[in-house]
């Protein structure tokens, strides 16, 4: 009977040692699970980041070519605002006295 339980013993030994050696692998496992999944979250965030900055890169190139066409526009915009002001300016001044003289006429002018 003594070497039954020494069998015995030895099956038990043999199955807590075979359970601290899945336990390790399964450890090993996870550790490295959680090392590729750290890898694959900075490369995301790298992948996010340089995305971002061409993202940004591109933004920058249209608003300053936005702001040089603004610019330009702004000037356009003057030069013909006073363009206007001017051709309004000379034709009132032309037509300002047929204007008063109409005026005159029909305010005067009694009617029955």
């Amino acid at each position: 009977m003594a070497s039954a339980s020494n069998r015995g013993q030895g099956g038990i030994q043999q199955l807590l040692a075979a359970e601290q050696e899945a336990q390790h692998i399964v450890n090993a496992a996870r550790n490295a699970k959680l090392a590729r999944l750290k890898q694959a979250k900075e490369e995301a965030e790298r992948e996010i980041a340089d995305y971002r900055a061409q993202m940004e890169r591109e933004f920058q190139k249209k608003v300053a070519a936005s702001s040089g066409d603004s610019g330009a526009n702004v000037k356009r915009l003057e030069v013909e605002t006073a363009e206007k002001i001017n051709h309004l300016s000379t034709e009132g001044s032309r037509i300002s006295g047929d204007v008063v003289q109409m005026l005159l006429k029909h305010v005067t002018t009694v009617r029955n």
